[in-house]
């Protein structure tokens, strides 16, 4: 099993990164976490490997620039970052969006939660599964 040692944030909302900081460090502070304020900038920052290649990547959809489905069409074609595991982290709950980025390779959705403790609860979700065999 893969341990969750650090993780990349793809989010254009600063209070979502907020509260996202928030809850990991009630839930586990050891576990690093970075932040991309959309897939262009997340894709720049994989690329020149700063900071270095995360465990997993937690993805919105709605962001400008590039969003989660452009930005995980992206990384699924390259080489060195396609085997990251992706979870689409998103208020969206509608099913199109949940088929069309499991088609794109995400590994998991998660409608983000509304309440402080559910959010807890899907972190520790996320770093107790096992991501990669």
């Amino acid at each position: 099993m893969v341990l969750i040692q650090s993780l990349l944030l793809v989010d254009d909302d600063q209070d979502d990164q907020q509260l996202f900081i928030d809850a990991l460090g009630s839930v586990d502070s050891s576990v690093r976490v970075n932040f991309a304020n959309d897939g262009m900038e997340a894709l720049e920052k994989l690329q020149n490997n700063h900071p270095a290649v995360p465990d997993l990547i937690l993805l919105d959809l709605n962001m400008p620039r590039m969003n989660g489905k452009q930005f995980l069409q992206t990384i699924k074609s390259s080489e060195r970052l396609k085997d990251i595991p992706v979870v689409v982290y998103s208020t969206s709950s509608n099913e199109n969006d949940k088929r069309e980025t499991a088609i794109l390779g995400a590994a998991d959705f998660i409608v983000k939660p509304l309440r402080f403790l559910e959010l807890c609860d899907s972190i520790r979700y996320l770093l107790g599964k096992r991501w990669r065999p």
